[in-house]
């Protein structure tokens, strides 16, 4: 069984390995005019496709809708029943056929002729049906299934996706698509807790543990037991975060003097800090980077928040 798995990879590794060769000779003029076509588009991507194609076409509408790319997926039989009116003229299709000669396709292709609405294949034959009548063409190399058969579509299907994976994040970074536009299409779950702001899970106001540089230690660890947080954090005269008091601090100015000496004296400085606008995701990086359990949030050099690893997690962010 695992030498059965090996050899799946293997051969579905040689087919992607054959799509880049592909890319770097004959097949990267048609994948910047499809790119292109896609761009100048007023509509969205009509991505069509009928069995194991299909379930890729779905998965690449998908992955464009949630990356900046409108796109939808209709299903060859349906739109020969009215679901051609969801395609207007402002739209592209995207019709995926290994073969191209995918007889419930002809209507797709016959509307798109008719209505003058562009058509670009993602097939394994340049010359089929769905090839001649297309605007361009994104020819797959033909390479060997993993099924011993070379029936069931496995290697090819990889390529498919590749492809249009390819597509969707070309067309993303053309567009400028940002961590935060990614946010808008994915506010649920643990990733879109991870596009959450820290201004978003940020202690703030009353809740800050802060204390002057010049305050003794014996009143500074009663704020620091109190805000509950196992940090402190030191400002100067301006208000300014110059310093944080941890108790790793604590343990290395432990004695007789520790309770007599100023938070400015025993703070570290230059402490690890994050902006307002700091994605959840990156300040649980900082945190857990630098081994530390909370992070004081900062505007203009002024603290006026702070995040603990607790809130991060139970904001399920990973």
């Amino acid at each position: 069984m695992i030498a059965s798995a090996l050899r799946t990879l293997e051969l579905e590794t040689e087919g992607l390995g054959a799509l880049r060769a592909s890319l770097d000779n004959g097949l990267a003029g048609p994948f910047s005019e499809a790119v292109a076509l896609i761009r100048k588009a007023r509509g969205r991507v009509i991505v069509s496709g009928i069995g194991k194609s299909g379930h890729i076409g779905q998965k690449i509408a998908a992955t464009m809708a949630s990356t900046g790319t409108p796109a939808s997926f209709v299903h060859p039989s349906e739109a020969s029943h009215g679901d051609l009116g969801m395609i207007t003229r402002d739209d592209v299709i995207l019709a995926l056929s290994w073969s191209g000669e995918t007889v419930e396709l002809k209507n797709i292709i016959t509307f798109s002729r008719r209505f003058a609405v562009p058509m670009i294949a993602i097939t394994s034959n340049a010359g089929s049906a769905l090839g001649q009548q297309s605007d361009v063409v994104l020819e797959l190399p033909r390479t060997k299934e993993a099924c011993p058969h070379g029936l069931a579509p496995t290697t090819s299907t990889t390529m498919q996706l590749a492809i249009g994976d390819c597509l969707a994040v070309a067309l993303l970074e053309s567009r400028g698509f940002t961590a935060q536009d990614f946010k808008m299409f994915h506010p649920g779950g643990s990733l879109g807790a991870s596009l959450k702001y820290v201004a978003d899970l940020m202690h703030k106001d009353d809740r800050l543990p802060l204390a002057p540089r010049g305050l003794p230690m014996g009143e500074a660890l009663v704020i620091m037991t109190e805000k509950s947080f196992g940090c402190l954090g030191v400002v100067d005269g301006k208000g300014k975060l110059i310093g944080v008091l941890t108790d790793g601090d604590l343990r290395r100015h432990m004695g007789e003097k520790l309770l007599t000496a100023t938070a400015g004296e025993v703070m570290t400085r230059k402490p690890k800090t994050v902006s307002p606008t700091t994605l959840a995701s990156a300040a649980l990086e900082v945190i857990n980077a630098s081994r530390i359990t909370a992070l004081f949030v900062v505007d203009g050099g002024k603290p006026v928040g702070i995040v603990h690893v607790h809130d991060l997690l139970r904001a399920g962010v990973a």
